[in-house]
């Protein structure tokens, strides 16, 4: 017997740190694009430079034209005007002909310069969402059933559209604010460079101020968040349940539930609403009485120092000039934990563990129509609980079909996830033809063994996709095994036959058609061992006949292990194993195992029919 040790449970929930995401490598991913970057950045300072002038261009006008102060703006533009356009009409004008231009030229730029960006981010992030899809192709089930499907899909959208906005559409208007406010700079130091030293030291002062004011609404969207979400989650469950909920009178208690939440999100809303607003207003008026102060400092100047009427035109000008990229770094703040954040939600996904990784070496279903199967002291138990398996020993010769029974509750469907290797077991050996699975390896395991599910996973897809999930099979193969699954007719009277879609998890479908529907997709794959779980527990006792009757024609010869409690589908087994309590403590022929008391004796003894006892 190998060691329990080649089933490496701590290399299976190992982590590798390295797998996580930190913003230097989500900023290596973009690497491959430098070309476009390096035309976004260039295309950015592009715009700076049409847009930075504008506010200037005007105000200058005052003072050479209006005041008839001499400059440098007069003496650029009248050797390129005709002398008679060289008039207060024709420079005001001309001006404004440049000024538009400017605007146009800066509106393009961004435009081109977002484009860019946005394509590197959109690349980013579908190379993000690509890799996190194919690490779930492996992922852990347990642990992926802790997270569940929704968070899943949570952070494959949410969280990386957050991750998206951040990185195609605040980073390149950031860098579009950096460079304008450069440029305002300098043009403002150049114009009164003690006035300028004053704006550029005092409008961080009042951006500061504005952030204190705002900080505590951060704390109130938290709570409402936090109520939004656990609305979501009752609500979801609710809305799922609601037709087994109806029938039990239950769903006034549970409406009831989803209603208090509901006000609990109305009570945090609420004081998010007002005082979020009470806050925006404060902050905003602290900017306000910022720029009336910078203005009345501006007016002094004028009366107190060389600054012109004109340059303080200008002056207010690049005040509100500076009013967006300002803004653009105040929300960076948010926006860079809103992204923070949703990438330590993506790392969650990194965090799984992964199944083991067992190469295949040996391939024992090559040339064979059936195989053995054998377990050997299989223990097993979900995180730090109980053992649900607790040394399991079976072995299934060639072409021997099993039945497992027992009390729901005893660990026949854990092991049937075990043996498919969705579960790592604790400890213990399982073997093909007795050679370890790691010499095999569970994709190739997979691949020759056929199971079928109480509640089979079915697609909002066609009846003809939910048949072959990708495969490739021809029509004629896929109308004889519904004819086997007693589904051909049902389906040849479906709107579209084959290409009819039987919506999600197979809605327009009874519960015995999504059986059927499931057996003829094992019958397609014709595998070499065949595990039925529950398979045929919807259906009545005259297509239960027939469906067992089709498979003992189609599945001769193979391996086959029947998790059943109805006595119909017991009695197709050779032998019979009971579990109770996580063991297999009684095994033998049907008839010998009613003779011998025990449990078997208790769940079947008084059975009369094939109906479950």
């Amino acid at each position: 017997m190998r060691a329990s040790s080649d089933f490496p449970r701590d290399s299976a929930h190992a982590h590798d740190e390295s797998q996580q995401y930190r913003w230097p490598d989500i900023f290596r991913l973009a690497l491959p694009h430098r070309r476009r970057l390096t035309i976004a950045h260039l295309v950015a300072l592009a715009a700076a430079l049409c847009a930075v002038p504008v506010p200037l261009l005007m105000p200058l006008l005052v003072d050479e034209v209006l005041l008839h102060k001499p400059g440098t703006l007069l003496a650029h533009l009248n050797p390129l005007l005709p002398a008679h356009w060289q008039t207060p009409l024709g420079y005001v004008l001309a001006i404004l002909a440049v000024t538009v231009l400017l605007r146009l030229a800066t509106l393009v730029l961004q435009v081109w310069q977002q484009r860019e960006f946005s394509q590197v981010a959109k690349s980013l992030i579908f190379t993000l969402r690509e890799r996190l899809l194919r690490r779930l192709e492996r992922v852990s089930m347990a642990e992926y059933e802790g997270l569940g499907g929704g968070t899943v899909a949570s952070h494959l959208t949410i969280d990386l559209a957050t991750i998206d906005s951040f990185t195609g559409e605040t980073i390149s208007r950031l860098l579009i604010a950096i460079l304008t406010l450069t440029g305002a700079a300098g043009v403002l130091l150049w114009m009164h460079w003690q006035l300028a030293l004053f704006i550029l030291l005092m409008n961080p002062v009042t951006v500061y101020a504005t952030v204190l004011i705002t900080r505590r609404t951060k704390e109130l969207k938290k709570r409402e968040n936090a109520a939004l979400q656990a609305f979501q989650e009752a609500l979801t469950e609710t809305l799922e349940a609601i037709h087994q909920l109806r029938a039990a009178n239950r769903e006034r208690h549970y409406l009831n539930h989803v209603i208090d939440l509901a006000r609990e999100i109305r009570v945090h809303a609420a004081a998010f609403s007002w005082r979020s607003d009470a806050a925006s207003r404060l902050s905003f008026a602290v900017f306000l009485i910022g720029i009336d102060g910078f203005r009345a400092v501006a007016m002094l100047m004028v009366v107190f120092s060389s600054l012109t009427l004109g340059q303080m035109i200008a002056v207010f000008g690049y005040l509100w000039f500076m009013l967006t990229p300002v803004d653009t770094l105040f929300s960076l703040r948010v926006s860079w934990q809103a992204a923070r954040a949703a990438l330590e939600r993506v790392n969650r996904l990194l965090a799984l563990a992964q199944e083991p990784q067992y190469p295949a070496l040996h391939n024992p279903f090559a040339g064979q129509r059936t195989n053995a199967l054998t377990l050997r002291e299989i223990r097993f138990r979900y995180g730090d609980g109980p053992l649900v398996l607790d040394g399991i020993n079976l072995h299934i010769a060639p072409g021997e079909r099993v039945a497992l029974v027992g009390a729901s509750g005893g660990g026949k469907s854990t092991l049937v996830q075990v043996i498919l290797g969705l579960y790592p077991p604790a400890s213990g050996d399982l073997l093909i033809d007795g050679v370890p699975v790691q010499e095999i390896g569970f994709q190739r395991i997979r691949g020759h063994i056929g199971t079928v599910l109480q509640h089979p996973a079915l697609f909002n897809d066609t009846v003809a996709n939910n048949l072959t999930l990708g495969a490739a099979f021809s029509e004629e193969a896929l109308w004889s095994a519904l004819r086997d699954a007693e589904l051909a007719d049902f389906v040849a009277a479906m709107p579209h036959g084959l290409q009819s879609v039987i919506g999600r998890d197979g809605i327009r479908l009874s519960g015995g058609q999504r059986q059927r529907l499931a057996i003829a997709r094992l019958l397609l794959n014709d595998p070499n061992i065949v595990i039925l779980d529950e398979a045929t527990s919807a259906l009545d006792q005259e297509t239960e006949a027939k469906i067992h009757a089709a498979l003992r024609r189609r599945l001769s010869g193979r391996t086959m292990l029947i998790v059943a409690h109805r006595l119909s589908a017991v009695k197709e087994a050779d032998r019979v194993c009971v579990f109770d309590d996580g063991r297999i403590v009684e095994h033998g022929r049907h008839e010998e195992l009613l003779t011998q008391g025990g449990v078997y004796e208790r769940l079947y003894g008084g059975a009369a029919t094939s109906a479950a006892p």
